[in-house]
């Protein structure tokens, strides 16, 4: 009875695996290129190292990839369009998260040089006031 409320596990297929295993690749690499159209729904990742561009349309449930040689675009089961979709959105957060930690670390930086300058030339001042009160 309960084996009918139990949802089996969904596996990718070889071809699945495949794509999948493309894809992740190419999100590991610096290299790759990531532009999302969050209305659209369509994902785009390009690295021109490998020469490899991927579209993703995730309200056709359709993945386009193409490299100097060979262009494919299949229709595919949305549990792998969401799959990717997520990956994807997860690796453009994680770059998003590093160039704002990085400006961040910039602007306190910056802060900091300016906070210790201003601080000198006030010490500097009071000294050079000082020294004209005692003459």
């Amino acid at each position: 009875m309960f084996s009918l409320f139990h949802k089996k596990s969904r596996e990718f297929s070889k071809t699945e695996s495949h794509i999948f295993g493309i894809i992740s690749e190419l999100l590991k690499r610096n290299s790759t290129d990531i532009h999302c159209d969050e209305l659209g729904r369509k994902y785009y990742l390009s690295n021109e190292d490998h020469h490899i561009r991927v579209t993703i349309f995730s309200n056709d449930y359709v993945i386009r990839i193409t490299n100097t040689h060979d262009s494919i675009a299949e229709k595919y089961d949305d549990f792998l369009i969401n799959k990717l979709v997520l990956a994807i959105k997860e690796e453009k957060q994680k770059r998003m998260d590093l160039i704002c930690g990085s400006i961040s670390d910039s602007i306190e930086n910056m802060a900091e040089r300016l906070h210790k300058t201003l601080t000198e030339s006030v010490e500097k001042d009071s000294a050079i006031i000082k020294m004209l009160k005692t003459n």
